[in-house]
């Protein structure tokens, strides 16, 4: 399996956990991130009403940024004729005895059609369990959690998410919730032994401040949005 690194050049805070990556994840490279700012004027986009429910935030560079690093990720697991590959950001850290569970899930399981995350934050309900080793459980969660530390790509899956994010209207991660639109599965290992060092490398290159009168107005319309994507569960396949 290969491994892709999403990390900007001459990122210094980060580059340590890099280099840490690369010696600890199978066949593992480096994926330059894009810089949302330098190309944004050139993406096709639309105001968070390209699909419903509509996004209720504007993008910003970064999350531009971020969206078009996983696509790149994706045409990669295409141009080289990979089965699927190991997609991971460069504030991942892992535990040793849970990440080798998740990396057996992933070897006896994974195909070209699968997108398994491996999350940070455990907060996804299964709908169904499809395999397990050790406390490690591959399951299909009823609605599709958020971030993208860490995802197992198939090459189908790859093109599937290409061909329905040409034009962005929300953050990657919005993105990939919405099973409705692109089609693709979504499965889940959980406990997996991910998590997010982002903090300790200086902060999140892409999470937007907000005034303080404005946090109130954001979280309610971030709560209706979530409750509009939670009347869409993810279905179990006959």
């Amino acid at each position: 399996m290969r491994s892709l690194i999403i990390h900007m050049p001459g990122d210094t805070k980060r580059a340590p956990n890099v280099q840490k990556l690369l010696g600890l994840l199978p066949t593992p490279q480096v994926i330059d991130a894009v810089i949302g700012r330098d190309v944004i004027d050139s993406v096709q986009m639309r105001g968070g009403d390209l699909h419903r429910p509509s996004y209720p935030f504007p993008l910003s560079a970064g999350e531009v940024g971020c969206f078009l690093s996983h696509r790149r990720c994706w045409q990669h697991i295409l141009d080289e004729g990979l089965e699927y590959a190991l997609i991971v950001e460069d504030d991942l850290a892992v535990d040793a005895e849970h990440w080798a569970q998740t990396m057996t899930l992933v070897t006896d399981n994974a195909d070209a059609d699968s997108f398994f995350r491996l999350p940070a934050k455990r907060r996804e309900a299964s709908a169904r369990t499809i395999a397990t080793h050790g406390e490690a459980k591959l399951f299909l969660p009823k609605v599709v959690g958020l971030q993208t530390v860490a995802q197992v790509v198939g090459q189908h899956a790859a093109r599937r998410l290409l061909d329905a994010s040409e034009v962005l209207d929300r953050p990657v991660d919005t993105f990939l919730q919405m099973h409705w639109i692109h089609g693709q599965q979504i499965h889940t290992i959980l406990p997996n032994g991910v998590s997010e060092i982002t903090a300790e490398l200086g902060g999140s290159t892409i999470q937007k401040k907000s005034r303080p009168n404005n946090k109130l107005g954001r979280e309610f319309k971030r709560a209706v949005y979530r409750a509009q994507v939670s009347t869409h569960p993810q279905k179990t396949l006959a």
